[in-house]
This record gives C-alpha cells, structure tokens and sequence, in this order.
C-alpha cells in the first residue's frame, strides 16, 4: 500500500545531493570571479606609477667606460692594490671630497683554517727560495724577508684571534654632468687615491655592472677582491667623526656624530684668531657670548666691539666696563693718541706708526685721496705733532697729544690744504664734532670691556670702529697678556679698503702678543668677496659656521672646501648648529648652555622682557619690604 511519507523520506537524500551539487557550482564560480578580480587587480596595479618609477631616470645609456643616466654621467672605479702599511683614516680625503659619489664595500670572511694552510705553504715556498739563494751564494732578497716576516706576524695573529681574514672589495662610482667633467673628477679622485699609494683602474666594458655594485642593493657584480686582515680593513671604514676633546680649553659644544664634548683652547693652534659666519637669528652671537663668558671664567681678557648692544646685558652681569661711544656721548678717544712703546722703539718709529694709522683714519673720513692730497696730509701730521713739541729727538713719556682741530688749524696754513679743510670742518665744527675732538677719558682696567656703536650713525660707525680697534692695538702691544678681541658686524669694516686692510695686519701680527681676534658676520658675501675677508679666513685656525642663508652658501663652500653634506647640514640646521672647524679637524656642533648662562647671554628680545620685568618685580617687592620695615 502507497505511504507518501515514506515517499517523502526516500526523495530527501535526492534533494539533499542536489543541494551539495548547486552548492559546488556555485562555489567554482565564486571562485573563477576571485581569480578574475585578482587577475583584474593584477593589471590595474602594473599600470599604475610606483615609487621606482617616479626615480629611475628617463633614460640609461651604456658605454665601454661611464654609463649616460638620464643627464648625468657615470663611472666606477675599483682598487686593486694597496701599500704594505695603511693609515688609519686614509680613505677620508676621498669621503670628504666635494662631489657626488656613491660607495660600495664588501667584505668576505674566510675560514682561518683555509687561510692558514695556505700561508704555511707561502712560507714553505719563500723559505726554499731563500736557502737556495743563501746556497747559490746570490745576495739576500729583503723583499722575500720582509713578506716572510709578514706572513709568520699574520700567521701569529690568526692563529690567536687577533685577527681576521677577509677578501675586500671597494668600488666608487662618481657622477658628473658632463664627460669632460667626469673625467676631470676621475683623475682628481684617481690622484687621491695615489697618494695613499693605494692603486685604482675604471671598469672597462663592466660599467653596469660597477654602477650595479654601489647601489644600495648589496649585490657586488664585479666580485674585484683583496685579501686583507682585520685591521687595515678596519682602517678603511669610511665614517670618522673628528674628536675635538683635549684636556685644556672650554666648552664650545656638543659633537653631532657621536655626542661627545668639543672641549677646545684657541691658544692652542698656530694663532687664536676665530671667524663665525651666520645668517640673522642662527645665533652667533648666543654662541660668542658663551665663549666670552666661559672664557672670562679660565682667566683670559675680553674686549667686544658691540654694534647692536646686544652686549650690554652680559656686562653688566659680570661687572664689566662698557663704553658708549657716540656724538653725546661723554666717553671719547682721541685718534691722535701715540702709540704706547713696545720694546726699544724708538721715539721716530712711534710717530710714524701714528702717522700711518692716522692716514688710513683720514681716508676713510675724507674719501678718496689725490697723490697730491696724501702728501699735504702726511706733512700736516707730522707738522701737527711738531707743534705740540712731538718729535723723533723728544721724550714721548710726558707729552700733550695734539687733536683734530689742531690739525685742521695746520692743514689750512698750508698750500692746496683748502679742500681738505673743507671736507674736515664737519668732524671739528659741524655735526660729527663731538666725536673725534676731545682727549681720550676712557679707562680699560677691567677683565671685560665692551664698546658699543649702536648710537653711531652709520656714516660714523667705520670711522669709529677703526679708531677704536687701533686704539685697542696700541693697549695690547703694550702688555703681553692673554686677551681676546671680537668684533662683531665686521663686515662695516670690509667695505673700505683701508679699513680691511688694517683688520687684516691685526689679525696677521696679534699671535705675537697673546692675543686671539674673533670678527662675526652676517654679510658672508660682502665679507669674503673683499680679498682681505678670505686672508682674514685663512689667518684664522677656528672657524664656526652656522645656519647659511641659500644666496650665500655656494660661497661658503667654495672657501670652507665643504662637502655637498655639509653644505645641506648649514642651510637645514637649527638654531645654534652647525659645524666647528678647528686647525685641520672639524665637526658638526650643537651650541649648549646652562640656565643660568642661557640667563646671562640671551639676545632673545621676549626672554630679554621677561628677564627686565623680573628684576622690576623683585626691585618693587624689596622696596616693599623696606617699607614695611620702616
């Protein structure tokens, strides 16, 4: 008899398989349109632009000697012999030399066991060479000793620890944009390698592959090795930070590359001179005030030329002398004071050097002088002097000094003076009178002295910074003590000749008297276009450069011979960094202070505020209290 629910049970495996069939179709398809997406996604993301795209260059072109990439033009060279002994640092000239590079080191140890079974067959060998020629009675061969006695040291030394063997490759790829650059740079590069007598060749027919080798994939595709032990390898490692830490000095700063102190004495080097070269606000004169202060500290005499009296804050800290000089101001300096006797000077010597100090001070009031003019003045100088019973056969010890109206009082007694005391009467009678017309008042017996021209006007500012600094001149030589003199904004003094050259003989001849002459400027262009601002650079062991403005930079590395690195660093650094040159080493700097010296020598005008308001307060609650008490 027919039962339908039995029928239903038995049809339900049916549906059930049918199901599982749908299920799987349904699942090759899905999978078919992931694969189709994928494939999809595949291509989509072929098409579109990688990172790799955006820097390989337009085109590459192969030659047998340099490869043509894009605009540039490359070539590699390998070294393939070194010298017997090796310094440590030798590869130095050639990381710091100023041009692109790329350089590629690999190193491949080798067993000691390998190593040193075939050195003991190398000694065998050398050794059989050298019985046989004692047995031929042929003379010795001081090349074979030498190179047994460097095999048994090695041996010596591997057989310890000491050292490792390697198998050294070096290559340098260098770029230009040219090939009549490329070439000049291959030869100077080549040339620096030869004079460590360390031998290179250009890779022939192998450009790819060299250019391949120093990319930064570490893939050596010329496989040009050298068999070397630990330390000569050792010695080519190409990052050197120069160490400035000695036991005697101040503290200038921190060193960037490894953190350490740059402790440094100027008097130390062949003179103590010192040039800083920074853009406005990069804080030169923050780091100069630091090295004024930590200086005063070691026992050493200060004298500032300050034109923005930005000085004054720090002066007045540490009890120092600071001298306005100004038309109304009531400290003056008379030009015409002599110079002090040094040695066994004699009485001529002494007015001829003021005689020639006074004529560049008179070219540079006057403007430019006729040969005629020079003559009349120079005779009007020595007549000016004469008049106050001044000399060669006079005693100097006790003498009234002539002033400038004395000598426009002369120079209008004589023949075609006319002009001159003309261009004169302003500096005796008329505006500027009250500035190079009266006796010297002023006292230097103090451990810091500042004098400031900010109060000058700028047609003045020249004139009085070069009476100053020759009146300073005249100080120095006459006592043998440890001083430093710094002038700040010298690039006023470079725009006249007279007045350049001048700084310039200061800073050539101030060694002899202890003396270290530091000149800061913002103008670096001004400054080292004048033929005396590179000699004043050259004459000056310190040099600090900090932050660069990017008109003046290419400049800057043309005379500090800086590396494209070291140029970046100058024009990305922050505030109080950049980098500290000292005799032949330097080093990237960062210019540190405590609070209480960041208290002392901020140029910071919102810190400055805060500082003068504090110092209000505190005088406002003591006169309270006095009030209180009273």
């Amino acid at each position: 008899m027919f039962n339908p629910k039995q029928a239903i049970q038995k049809n339900r495996p049916v549906k059930q398989i049918l199901s599982r069939r749908e299920q799987a179709e349904i699942e090759v398809e899905r999978t078919l349109d992931e694969k189709q997406l994928l494939e999809a996604e595949k291509v989509f993301r072929e098409g579109t632009v990688k990172i790799r795209d955006i820097i390989a260059p337009a085109a590459f072109k192969v030659t047998p000697s340099y490869l043509e990439l894009g605009s540039k033009f490359v070539r590699t060279i390998f070294v393939i012999n070194y010298p017997r002994y090796i310094s440590v640092g030798w590869f130095a000239p050639v990381i710091n030399y100023s041009a692109t590079m790329d350089i590629g080191m690999f190193f491949y140890p080798i067993p000691a066991e390998v190593v040193l079974k075939q050195l003991k067959n190398k000694v065998g060998v050398l050794e059989a060479q050298l019985i046989a020629d004692a047995e031929k009675g042929a003379p010795r061969d001081p090349i074979r000793e030498t190179a047994l006695q460097d095999i048994e040291k090695l041996r010596d030394d591997l057989t310890q620890g000491i050292e490792k063997f390697f198998q050294y490759a070096l290559y340098v790829t260098m770029y230009a944009n040219s090939k009549e650059e490329l070439d000049n740079l291959t030869e100077k590069i080549e040339s620096l390698f030869g004079s460590k007598l360390v031998y290179t060749k250009r890779t022939l027919y192998q450009a790819e592959q060299g250019f391949n080798s120093t990319l930064p994939l570490g893939n050596d595709e010329l496989m040009i090795s050298f068999n070397m032990n630990s330390s000569p390898v050792a010695s080519s490692f190409p990052f050197i930070s120069s160490e400035l830490t000695s036991d005697e000095g101040i503290l200038y700063g921190i060193n960037r590359h490894n953190n350490s102190l740059i402790l440094f004495d100027r008097f130390s080097l062949q003179n103590a001179n010192s040039v800083v070269f920074a853009t406005s606000g990069a804080g030169k004169s923050y780091a100069i005030k630091l090295e004024v202060l930590r200086s005063l500290m070691m026992g050493t005499d200060v004298i500032i030329i300050d034109p923005e009296k930005e000085y004054k804050h720090l002066s007045d800290a540490v009890g120092g002398t600071y001298i306005n000089i100004s038309l109304s101001s009531d400290s003056k300096i008379n030009p015409f004071d002599l110079p002090r006797k040094v040695d066994d000077m004699k009485p001529a010597d002494i007015i001829r050097s003021a005689v020639i100090t006074l004529k560049g001070l008179m070219r540079l009031m006057l403007g430019n002088l006729t040969h005629q003019e020079d003559s009349i003045i120079d005779r009007a100088l020595l007549e000016t002097y004469a008049k106050k019973d001044i000399t060669p056969t006079s005693d100097l010890t006790h003498v009234e000094t002539p002033l400038m109206s004395d000598f426009e009082e002369v120079l209008s007694g004589m023949e075609g003076g006319d002009d001159l005391v003309l261009r004169l009467k302003k500096y005796t009678e008329g505006t500027f009178s009250g500035l190079f017309n009266s006796p010297t008042n002023i006292d230097l017996n103090n451990q810091l002295i500042t004098f400031s021209v900010r109060d000058l006007e700028d047609e003045l500012r020249p004139i009085a910074i070069y009476t100053i600094v020759n009146y300073i001149w005249n100080i120095v030589r006459s006592e043998l003590k440890k001083r430093i003199l710094v002038i700040d904004e010298a690039w006023w003094l470079m725009q006249n000749d007279d007045s350049a050259k001048f700084i310039y003989a200061l800073v050539k001849r101030c060694r002899k008297y202890y003396l270290g002459v530091t000149t800061i400027t913002q103008d670096v262009n001004d400054f080292l276009r004048s033929p005396y601002g590179q000699a004043i650079v050259t004459n000056s062991s310190l040099q600090l450069l900090l932050k660069q403005s990017p008109a003046s930079i290419d400049v800057v590395k043309k005379t500090f011979m800086l590396t494209e690195g070291e140029k970046y660093l100058l024009l990305e650094c922050g505030v109080g960094e950049g980098i500290f040159f000292a005799g032949s080493k330097h080093a990237a700097i960062k210019i540190v202070a405590s609070y209480t010296e960041d208290q002392l020598i901020t140029s910071d005008p919102k810190q400055l505020l805060e500082i003068e308001e504090a110092k209000r307060e505190f005088n406002r609650q003591q006169n309270q209290a006095e009030e209180m008490d009273i």
